[in-house]
């Protein structure tokens, strides 16, 4: 048992630096100001700040659970390790092996969140899609993209709603925003912005030719209403239009959809999910916000690139990732080099690799 031993020495190392690189502490201290608050005299008269902050607390109760947790299992686990004896018990030893391996893949799913310790990383996040050059193939992988985060979100246990929807003519979208909504969805996601490259035999040619199409994701995180920035009279301007019923049955068809531009930066932002023109106009202002907060927290003009997923034009040589059809088959992501060989998997939304080794990276 000395192998085991060794692992689960090492594994309580492991875990102790995580422990002390999220600052259990300070997270205990946080969870016990934002209790305070829900039990406080008219937490409940601003309703939306209300379901914010207890959200806040459940998020961080569950995290506080979840590192004492991991520490009090690989203590109980050493702890036992002397009553272990493959010789007159191989049937408990055998377990006890098992019981250490799920601890083992337990680790490594709590490992990630020490790499989110960004600002905004805990927010919800929205990200945006639009179809780059390709024409119509564009436009299908831009939709091919969106059903792959959106099935992300559901396998991560994140609320998804589609803000804002275009449908392209022939087939596809070009373009969609999107809110996943859940601890930590935008420090996951983040790095999901930039160029997406497709390569595959079209099957929108009548020769079905190899085509190469590319798509542009942004992600910005969520703000709070609470955060406040400051806008001229000026700065934005507001349109209100019809959303389009070709969006299918999640998008509204009201005279309620609302498109807001500030003018300074070009930022354009819309909502046409929401039942009503004001609260269509509110999820716009946080789309906006969360894009303006993190251009201003840039410090450098230039930074805005960045902060859209690159803004850099949708073509050769500027994508992050890959997803090859044709002639082979293959995902890869530049940036870091990882690579999956099966492609159906990562479109129906297995991109924990990617997204792992990115943070990690």
């Amino acid at each position: 048992m000395h192998e085991i031993k060794a692992r689960l020495v090492e594994l309580k190392e492991f875990i102790e630096q995580g422990v002390a690189t999220v600052d259990l502490e300070n997270l205990k201290y946080q969870w016990k100001n934002l209790n305070a608050e829900t039990m406080s005299e008219g937490f409940w008269d601003d309703s939306t700040k209300a379901q914010e902050v207890s959200q806040q607390a459940s998020d961080l109760a569950k995290e506080i659970e979840s590192w004492e947790g991991i520490l009090e299992e690989v203590n109980s686990l050493l702890g036992l390790l002397p009553e272990i004896s493959p010789e007159s018990d191989p049937e408990g030893a055998e377990e006890f092996r098992g019981m250490v391996a799920a601890l083992e893949v337990r680790w490594r799913k709590l490992e990630i969140l020490t790499f989110l310790n960004g600002k905004y990383d805990k927010s919800n996040a929205i990200l945006s899609i639009h179809a780059g050059t390709g024409g119509t193939d564009a436009s299908d992988f831009a939709e091919m993209l969106l059903r792959m985060y959106l099935r992300y979100g559901e396998r991560s246990g994140f609320g998804v709603e589609i803000l804002d929807k275009s449908m392209a003519e022939e087939a596809g979208i070009k373009s969609c925003t999107v809110a996943l909504k859940g601890a930590f969805a935008y420090g996951y996601l983040k790095n999901e912005a930039g160029v997406h490259r497709l390569v595959r035999l079209s099957p929108f040619n009548s020769k079905h030719t190899r085509e190469t199409s590319f798509a542009l994701v942004e992600v910005v995180p969520e703000i709070n209403n609470d955060i406040e920035i400051k806008f001229k009279d000026d700065d934005l301007r507001i349109d209100v239009f019809r959303s389009g019923g070709s969006g299918g049955q999640s998008v509204n068809t009201t005279d309620s959809a609302v498109r807001i531009t500030h003018l300074p930066t070009g930022v354009v932002v819309q909502c046409q999910n929401e039942r009503s023109q004001l609260q269509n106009k509110e999820q716009a202002m946080k789309l906006l916000k969360g894009k303006l907060l993190t251009l201003m927290e840039e410090e450098q003009a230039e930074k805005l690139d960045q902060l859209k997923g690159g803004k850099k034009e949708m073509s050769w040589g500027n994508q992050i990732r890959s997803y090859v059809l044709h002639p082979y088959k293959m995902v890869k992501d530049h940036r870091t080099g990882w690579e999956e060989t099966n492609p159906d998997k990562v479109l129906d939304g297995e991109i924990e690799g990617f997204v792992e080794a990115k943070l990690k990276g």
